[in-house]
């Protein structure tokens, strides 16, 4: 090939498989070649001491858009996520109205058209009332299939007696997110809360056993119909036997663990209140070493954020009547190369559990690797610099982050969307040119 668009040169390239210093080359948004390229270029980046690793892709993230935009809209969470690295997000069903039918779905998708910085698509939601139509919605173009709440959270999506998900397990094909808690326990629970109670008390109300029944509940359908399942934001120690087991069993389980519930615990609820109340909760110190090292020991397939922004004023609301949930998006990626960095994970796990896997759990066209025929999605890396959790650098709607004051090692240069410059020298540059999500799903 003689004449490409863009060649990033030099740079040190980070792949599941190991690490290779070469060049990137870039033609119509795909990259066409990997290694030495010796051909010409339009325009060429001299990447020598920098890093170079596809773009992350978030599977899951709450943007808020329609109904709730006063705490995130498409723009600004997409906007959020490519100033952390994030190329790809899969956006949840539970907006206002939920995305619960083809009409919500061709809404997003139209709000997100020229308006998105990132690449999208959108998650269906599973209820009560539409399971006979989840076929055909799980494929519908620009969604990567159906979610499912099992315990309730934000919004009013709940499906949370076995003969309901066994219905909507059996609709459908495609490998479907659920929210693990148990309903009927965290209505006890929250009941057994006392007056007045202080939001240090959350881990009780959404206890590791309502997590713990709910998951196990779950394995056993999973074990009955087939559906492959994929258990979001994992909280407790007491899931973790239970995963293993069903992925040695040979079951199509496979789960997801997210930044808070490994950089935080309980202890900072004194210090952090109510910023830090997540569904499911940040737990004790025990739980998240536990879940450290079924990261170590390969359990999880893959990083999400669960970025569910709220207002500040929201978020002063006196316990329980405070919103669960926080921005995580922009940190997503920073967060797991810190702890990379750190000596606490490998970087090229970092990049299969961001990149890689989620692509091919999915099955999304195109992406999860520095690879010829693939979007030319990368993140250009100073992994000798740092970058400081700021507001300034902090780009929710919401504008705040558990994370402030925190220096990250590592420092985000550029971030191409198919060859498109949206990050440069660590600043937002161009206009946003996300674009629909395409599936190879059979």
């Amino acid at each position: 090939m003689s004449s490409v668009d863009l060649v990033l040169r030099g740079g040190l390239l980070l792949l599941p498989s190991g690490h290779a210093v070469g060049d990137v080359a870039i033609l119509d948004g795909k990259i066409v070649a990997v290694g030495l390229f010796e051909g010409e270029a339009a325009r060429e980046i001299d990447c020598s001491g920098l890093a170079l690793m596809p773009g992350a892709i978030d599977t899951q993230v709450h943007f808020r858009e329609p109904g709730l935009t006063h705490k995130e809209d498409l723009e600004s969470g997409t906007r959020a996520a490519i100033c952390g690295g994030v190329t790809t997000i899969f956006e949840m069903p539970n907006t206002d109205p939920t995305t619960t039918t083809a009409e919500a779905l061709r809404d997003k998708l139209e709000r997100a058209e020229g308006r998105a910085w990132c690449d999208f698509a959108f998650f269906v939601g599973a209820s009560k009332e539409n399971i006979a139509d989840l076929p055909l919605l799980e494929m519908m173009p620009g969604t990567p299939g159906v979610k499912m709440f099992m315990g309730s959270s934000t919004g009013t999506l709940l499906v949370d007696d076995d003969d309901s998900v066994r219905e909507v397990m059996t609709h459908g094909v495609r490998p479907m997110p659920v929210h693990s808690e148990d309903e009927a326990r965290l209505r006890q629970r929250k009941a057994e809360l006392p007056e007045n109670p202080h939001v240090r008390l959350h881990p009780d109300a959404r206890d590791a056993e309502s997590a713990r029944l709910c998951t196990e509940r779950l394995i056993n359908l999973v074990r009955e119909t087939g559906r492959p399942t994929h258990i979001l934001h994992i909280s407790t120690k007491e899931e973790l036997p239970l995963l293993a087991a069903a992925k040695a069993e040979g079951l199509p389980v496979t789960c997801e663990v997210t930044p808070h519930h490994l950089t935080l615990n309980a202890d900072r609820y004194e210090e952090l209140g109510s910023l830090i109340q997540m569904n499911p909760p940040v737990r004790s110190e025990d739980h998240r070493l536990a879940i450290w090292q079924a990261v170590k020991d390969g359990l999880f397939d893959v990083f999400g954020s669960d970025h569910a922004p709220h207002t500040r004023e929201e978020k002063a609301k006196p316990y329980p009547n405070s919103p669960s949930g926080m921005p995580g998006v922009q940190t997503l990626l920073p967060l797991m190369v810190d702890w990379a960095l750190r000596g606490e994970i490998p970087l090229d796990q970092v990049v299969a559990m961001l990149s890689a896997n989620p692509a091919k759990l999915y099955g999304i066209e195109g992406k999860g690797s520095l690879a010829p025929g693939f979007d030319a999605d990368i993140v250009v890396w100073d992994l000798e610099g740092s970058r400081e959790v700021s507001p300034d650098w902090l780009q929710s709607k919401c504008g705040w982050s558990p994370y402030e004051g925190t220096r990250l090692r590592g420092r985000i240069e550029h971030v191409f969307v198919r060859g498109h410059h949206a990050v440069q020298d660590g600043q937002l540059t161009g206009t946003p040119q996300g674009a629909m999500v395409r599936f190879d799903w059979k």
